[in-house]
């Protein structure tokens, strides 16, 4: 089995977990859920945490096969595109990608020449594949519920890099009321999840720390199945969906939803840009 690295990356701003992850042997990677830098209030974008990922990459010699997003990102804008221009390097998401796209082309009215088959990103995955990195294995793992297409990546089947389904022990499990979600179809994901050995690394991509503690990204699967807050064992799938579904129904939806949503449906790009070459996002009103 071939030895990795992994590099956990902050953005404090939405509380974003991105990694390069590494083949040691053949310094080949992928970099999962990186985030671009967006100011709301002035509908500026930055690439300064991006740099920060580059920057560590290049240091490391590092040759970036994939950038690999674990769906599409409701609280942050993807910066995909700059590691595809930056190092070539292909972009992938669930093959599920396409119901969301469907849903929120009608809920954003996008323009008729966005097309919701998943073109605009160089592969859809499906459950099961195997993504070959170097000598690192990447096993796909279809684990909806958040949204439909989130995935899980497995590597070497000892890593998962688990997106928005586990966080960490104390703070619990993902929402589940965007379009397309479901908190049942979140507990039987979760429970594939958790029928991985005791011993699996488990990396989430966010964390909302608890009070008294500062952010963690790694736990196990032991961990989660022993503490956390709402799917250790013993936890029955109607205890679930009953506690998901009536938190849910209190939080506020995420401050970036509106842009994240409309670009990260297209692979991280902007709309298109008007005849004078202006770009412009939408906000559709009493819709979510």
């Amino acid at each position: 089995m071939s030895q990795i690295h992994v590099e956990a990356f902050l953005d404090k701003d939405s509380e974003t977990f991105s990694y390069v992850v590494s083949d040691i042997a053949s310094k080949h990677a992928v970099i999962i859920d990186p985030v671009l830098d967006f100011d709301y209030k002035s509908g500026r974008t930055a690439t300064q945490s991006a740099a920060v990922i580059l920057s560590y990459i290049q240091q490391q010699h590092l040759i970036v096969d994939w950038v690999l997003e674990t769906h599409a990102h409701a609280d942050h804008l993807s910066a995909a595109p700059y590691f595809k221009q930056q190092l070539g390097a292909q972009i992938g998401i669930g093959a599920q990608i396409t119901q969301v796209q469907t849903i929120f082309k009608q809920v954003f009215n996008l323009e008729k020449e966005f097309l919701p088959n998943g073109a605009q990103f160089d592969r859809l995955f499906h459950d099961g594949e195997i993504i070959q990195v170097g000598t690192m294995q990447i096993r796909v793992m279809h684990t909806p519920g958040h949204t439909p297409a989130d995935l899980a990546y497995l590597v070497n089947e000892e890593t998962a890099f688990v997106g928005d389904t586990l966080f960490m022990p104390d703070v619990g499990t993902s929402r589940c009321d965007f379009p397309g979600g479901s908190a049942s179809t979140l507990f039987h994901s979760i429970s594939r999840l958790l029928a991985l050995p005791a011993e699996t690394k488990i990396y989430v991509c966010h964390d909302y720390p608890t009070k008294g503690r500062e952010h963690h990204y790694q736990t196990t699967v032991g961990a989660q199945r022993q503490h956390n807050i709402h799917v250790r064992d013993g936890v029955t799938e109607a205890q679930f969906v009953a506690m998901r579904e009536a938190r849910d129904a209190m939080l506020a939806m995420p401050r970036l939803i509106l842009p994240s949503i409309q670009v990260n449906i297209r692979a991280g790009h902007m709309p298109p840009a008007d005849e004078q070459g202006k770009v412009y996002l939408k906000l559709p009103i009493n819709q979510l």
